[in-house]
C-alpha cells in the first residue's frame, strides 16, 4: 500500500543524487546555500539553481584571468564580493551563445530571466547571513519579457483529436498495431488531462487508491509536493472506468502495481511517454500548433475561464499558488473579450 509513496520518494532521492553530482563540480561553499534553501524549495528547483550556478561559474573560470588559473572547485567564498556588477552584465550576455563540451547553447530572454533569478537568490543568501559585503546581482535589471502566445486547442480541435485516439484512422499502420493495443489507456490519459488540467507529472503519478469513483474526484501530488483533490466529470469517469476494466487484466512489473497508468513494459507510465503520445495524435489533429500536455492543460483553463470567467476558480484547480500566475496567462483572453465588447455596439447603421 505504499507504492504512491515511494514513487514520490523514489523520485526525489534521484533529484538528491543528482544534486549531489551537481555540487561536486561547484565550490564547496555553495554547499551552504543549498542546505539553507532546503526546506523551502522543491530538490528539482534546487536541481535547477545547481545547473544555472554551474554555468555562472563556468563562464568566470573562463574569461577571468585570476580564476582561470584554479579549478571550480577550489573557488573562495571571497570570489562573490570580487565580482561587480559589470561582470555579471557580461555573464547575460555570455548567455546569449556559449559553447560547452562542444555543444552549443542559446538563452532567449526567459533563459536569461532564469538564471539571473537563480543567481539573485543565490547572492541574497550570503548577502542576508552577512557573509559578503556586497550584492551585485541585484543591481543588473531582470530581462524584460514578451508576452508569448497562449497556444491552446479550440474545442473542435479537441473533438476531432479525442475521436483519433478512438479511431486511429490517421496514423500509420506500425502505429495502428500498437494503437489497438493501447487506445483505451490512451483515450483515458488524454481526457483526463483535457478534462481535469493536471500536470503530466501528477498524471503519472497516479495510483490506482488515488482515484475515487464514488465521489468523482482524484488525489494528486501538486508541485511543491503538497496533496491535492480534483474532480472530474462523467466523460473522464467513463474513460478511466473502460481502461481500469482492462488494466485489472495486465500483470503489472514488480514495484508498479499499483501505478494507474501502465506501460506497454507493463511498468509505470513516463512523463516522456505521455508527452510522446500527446505529440503523435495531435500532429494529425493540427500542424499549426505544437500540441504538448501543457498545452492541453492550458486548453482546460482557457475553456474553464470561459465558462466561469472565475480567475480564482481556475487557479485553485489548476492548482496555482498565487492568482497571479494564472491572471499571466489568461489576461489575453481578458483583452480579446473586451475587443469583442468594443465591435459588439453599433452606433450607425453601415
Amino acid at each position: 500500500m505504499a507504492e504512491n509513496k515511494n514513487y514520490h520518494d523514489e523520485l526525489n532521492k534521484k533529484n538528491i543524487l543528482k544534486l549531489r553530482e551537481l555540487l561536486a563540480a561547484l565550490p564547496p561553499f555553495c554547499k551552504q546555500f543549498f542546505r539553507g534553501i532546503e526546506d523551502t524549495t522543491a530538490s528539482r528547483t534546487r536541481i535547477a539553481y545547481a545547473y544555472d550556478l554551474g554555468v555562472f561559474f563556468e563562464f568566470i573560470h573562463e574569461t577571468n584571468g585570476v580564476y582561470r588559473k584554479k579549478d571550480i572547485v577550489d573557488f573562495p567564498l571571497s570570489i562573490l564580493d570580487e565580482i561587480g556588477r559589470e561582470d555579471i552584465e557580461e555573464y547575460m550576455e555570455y548567455l546569449s551563445y556559449y559553447v560547452k563540451d562542444g555543444v552549443e547553447y542559446t538563452n532567449d530572454e526567459r533563459g536569461k530571466k532564469r538564471k539571473l533569478a537563480s543567481l539573485r537568490s543565490f547572492y541574497n543568501y550570503y548577502y542576508r547571513n552577512e557573509l559578503i559585503e556586497n550584492n551585485p546581482a541585484v543591481l543588473v535589471p531582470l530581462p524584460k519579457l514578451h508576452d508569448k502566445e497562449i497556444i491552446r486547442m479550440d474545442p473542435n480541435e479537441v473533438a476531432v483529436l479525442l475521436d483519433e485516439v478512438e479511431d486511429g484512422g490517421r496514423l500509420t499502420k506500425n502505429e495502428q498495431r500498437y494503437h489497438n493495443k493501447t487506445k483505451t489507456r490512451d483515450l483515458a490519459l488524454l481526457t483526463l488531462l483535457l478534462g481535469t488540467g493536471i500536470r503530466v507529472s501528477e498524471c503519472v503519478g497516479l495510483d490506482i487508491q488515488d482515484v475515487d469513483f464514488d465521489n468523482q474526484r482524484l488525489k494528486v501530488r501538486r508541485k511543491g509536493g503538497y496533496e491535492d483533490i480534483v474532480y472530474f466529470g462523467e466523460e473522464v469517469e467513463d474513460a478511466l472506468y473502460d481502461y481500469l476494466e482492462e488494466r485489472e487484466r495486465i500483470i503489472p512489473l514488480s514495484g508498479h502495481e499499483n501505478a494507474f497508468f501502465l506501460s506497454m513494459q507493463n511498468r509505470r507510465i513516463t512523463v516522456r511517454s505521455v508527452e510522446n503520445l500527446v505529440k503523435k495524435y495531435a500532429s494529425r489533429v493540427t500542424t499549426l500548433k505544437k500540441i504538448t500536455p501543457h498545452k492541453l492543460r492550458s486548453t482546460y483553463g482557457t475553456t474553464l475561464y470561459q465558462e466561469t470567467g472565475d480567475i480564482y476558480l481556475v487557479a485553485d484547480v489548476l492548482g496555482h499558488k498565487d492568482v497571479n500566475t494564472t491572471r499571466k496567462h489568461y489576461a489575453a483572453m481578458q483583452d480579446e473579450n473586451k475587443r469583442k465588447a468594443a465591435k459588439a455596439v453599433k452606433l450607425r447603421e453601415p
